[in-house]
């Protein structure tokens, strides 16, 4: 058995979700101790407990001390198996950390995996849904990845309520490569916001206002709204920039004495400035996709090592027996675990 300890790098909910989607994976079992051991409130959360029992679920592993603020866990997975998952988080923990804690293990499955998950949709500290379906999905989608997930319902802090679904097919995936950008073909994105903010027209104002500062780009700009029913008032925007070999994305969230303006403003900054970096995926989106170049080889290039990234890298190489290689901010597995 692996022992991790969680307070390694970044030292928070990566290490444990890294853990066991690739130990879900590999068949090998490990113990994590002083989970979330770098953060405030160390131990599981409501949202860290609901990620174990879903791929534990998934690939029927026996778990231990499973209760919200343990700081030791003992996972020892077994056979992966085409299920129909069901997670109510019960508070506005993110939805897509959970779905990221599944999807390796949800995609080694010889048939469908079929996830239904409560919570947050629209997290500060989370990647939001509408960042799934801009950058991530069609980024997995490149390399082989069949994944088709709906959202049903958003889901703000504090209350979450948020629904999405996701239906997750039996693939081939080849090995990822992003390390050539390519030209820059046209800016897209999403905004959303509770129905309570349609009166003041906060979606119409944050697209004026991101439309403004992204015309410097000479390119098509395309933002959509939506405004639905939401159990707590919220919004954000989402962005990505669509190039010939990849997609790079930013975010912003709304939150009270922030204007519109100043959310969209936001958004299209952080994003021109990824545009401007070296990188072919942006900081967060490379964390992400650690897993899958560990399990299915490639590289990619980004414009910056974070810690989420060299703990992700850390535990696929104690989980995996796998090595990466850096060099000039490209991330290589030469020897993935899937060979």
């Amino acid at each position: 058995m692996i022992e991790l300890d969680g307070r390694k790098y970044e030292g928070g909910g990566s290490l444990l979700r890294t853990g066991l989607s690739l130990s879900a994976v590999s068949g090998v079992p490990f113990k994590i101790n002083n989970i979330r051991g770098n953060r405030s409130n160390p131990g599981l959360r409501p949202q860290h407990l609901n990620a174990v029992k879903a791929v534990a679920e998934l690939c029927n592993a026996n778990i231990s001390d499973l209760k919200v603020g343990s700081n030791v866990l003992t996972f020892e997975p077994r056979k992966i198996e085409s299920k129909i998952i069901n997670i109510d988080v019960g508070t506005a923990g993110s939805t897509t950390l959970i779905l990221q804690s599944i999807l390796p293990a949800a995609i080694y499955s010889k048939k469908n995996v079929e996830i239904y998950i409560t919570g947050g949709t629209n997290n500060k500290m989370a990647p939001p849904i509408d960042n799934f379906f801009l950058v991530f999905f069609p980024l997995l989608n490149k390399f082989g990845v069949k994944i088709d997930c709906e959202l049903r319902r958003r889901g703000y802090y504090p209350k979450g309520g948020g629904k999405i679904f996701a239906r997750v097919l039996p693939t081939n995936i080849t090995k990822i490569d992003l390390t050539e950008k390519g030209e820059l073909i046209e800016i897209e994105g999403i905004v959303n916001a509770s129905e309570e903010l349609k009166k003041p027209l906060v979606a119409e104002r944050e697209i004026e206002s991101a439309t403004k500062n992204l015309k410097k780009l000479n390119i098509p700009i395309n933002i959509k709204k939506e405004y639905g029913k939401t159990s707590s008032i919220g919004n954000s925007i989402s962005l990505c920039a669509k190039f010939e070999n990849t997609i790079i994305g930013a975010d912003s969230f709304g939150k009270r004495g922030k204007s519109s303006e100043e959310v969209g403003k936001e958004c299209a900054k952080i994003l021109l400035h990824r545009i401007n970096q070296n990188g072919c995926v942006d900081t967060n989106m490379t964390d992400q996709l650690i897993p899958y170049i560990a399990i299915w080889g490639g590289k990619i290039k980004t414009h910056e090592i974070s810690m989420h990234t060299k703990t992700n890298m850390w535990v696929a190489e104690k989980l995996l027996n796998v090595e990466f290689d850096v060099e000039d901010n490209v991330i290589e597995c030469k020897k993935p675990f899937k060979n």
